[in-house]
């Protein structure tokens, strides 16, 4: 692949929403771009090639971090570094701070947004590369063979592709029960976090529900969560910079020892965050100690799937949810 500079395109820099819909439903084959942390990969790759760069970052409406008595509301185009630094959300949706103060590094968090993160593509290395597998047309996928190299790869949701989401938000934002605010010319919508993301079997083309024209506009936290037990651990190849190998996002409200409610997202598992409801299940109406963690932990791993080298998730998986449950 070239990778020398990116092709050209035509520059669009609308300064509202709605000149943005106008232009994503006016111009031939753009692409909206935001932070650009995911985008500016695939054109310096030469592996998509738009013909005109929509860029939103001028679209002041769509950022911010606004507390309500319904609960937070985060613009899609709030940084990640400010999310990690805000005070409220720190205080009261303390999973979602230490998510998004994982991702990458510092300099690529000062540039990357909320609904980029939770927007960005699969991150599989022959798909990035420009291959024809599956998700990219094709009828193959090469890291699903005997030579193939799988180390970061699902454990379970497989459909032909077998890449995860890269997310290290997303599963902070499904625990905590959040809306994605969608907007196009036709309106406006919200859906639930955990419908917002999904697998190969339903559209091997995407990583979400997103169609062409829709922008996300907004995450919606309810007032539910706040000041809940939060945890959230990432495991990567590095601390900085590297994507996930396995990580999880725990929000539970618990009473006297006991565990009254609880949602356990994992990342990295699958292609899309990975909520455990049968954890959840194991763990309601148990006391929190390390008995309910072990249940907890071997239950996360059931029905998974690995491939030639990423077993090793599996053990991974089982200690970060025994951990989420124990150390809440």
């Amino acid at each position: 692949m070239s990778r020398d500079m990116m092709p050209t395109f035509e520059l669009y820099q609308p300064d509202s929403l709605e000149g943005a819909l106008k232009l994503s439903k006016d111009v031939e084959k753009s692409w909206l771009v935001a932070g650009g942390q995911d985008s500016y990969d695939w054109f310096k790759d030469r592996a998509k090639r738009p013909e005109a760069l929509i860029d939103i970052s001028g679209i002041t409406a769509l950022k911010g971090i606004r507390e309500s008595e319904a609960g937070l509301e985060v613009g899609a185009l709030t940084t990640l570094t400010e999310i990690a630094e805000s005070e409220v959300v720190k205080s009261k949706y303390t999973v979602l701070a230490r998510a998004a103060a994982r991702v990458a590094s510092p300099q690529i968090r000062n540039a990357a947004t909320l609904g980029g993160n939770l927007c960005q593509d699969a991150r599989c290395w022959y798909y990035r590369a420009g291959v024809d597998c599956y998700r990219a047309g094709g009828n193959t996928c090469y890291a699903d063979t005997p030579q193939g190299q799988n180390r970061e790869h699902c454990l379970f949701g497989a459909a032909r592709c077998i890449a995860v989401s890269p997310s290290d938000v997303a599963p902070a934002v499904v625990a905590l029960e959040a809306a994605i605010v969608i907007a196009s010319d036709a309106g406006t919508r919200e859906v639930p976090a955990e419908e917002f993301f999904i697998g190969p079997a339903v559209d091997i083309t995407r990583m979400t529900i997103l169609k062409p024209g829709e922008v996300v506009t907004a995450v919606r936290f309810p007032k539910k969560w706040a000041g809940a037990k939060f945890y959230f651990e990432k495991v990567a190849d590095r601390a900085t910079w590297d994507f996930a190998l396995v990580n999880v996002a725990s929000a539970m409200i618990i009473e006297e020892g006991t565990i009254k409610e609880a949602r356990i997202v994992c990342g990295a598992v699958e292609c899309v965050p990975r909520r455990l409801k049968s954890v959840e299940q194991a763990v309601i109406g148990q006391p929190q100690n390390e008995d309910t963690a072990l249940i907890a932990g071997r239950t996360a791993s059931q029905g998974a799937t690995p491939v030639q080298y990423n077993g090793y998730k599996i053990p991974l998986m089982e200690n970060l949810v025994r951990r989420a449950v124990r150390d809440s």
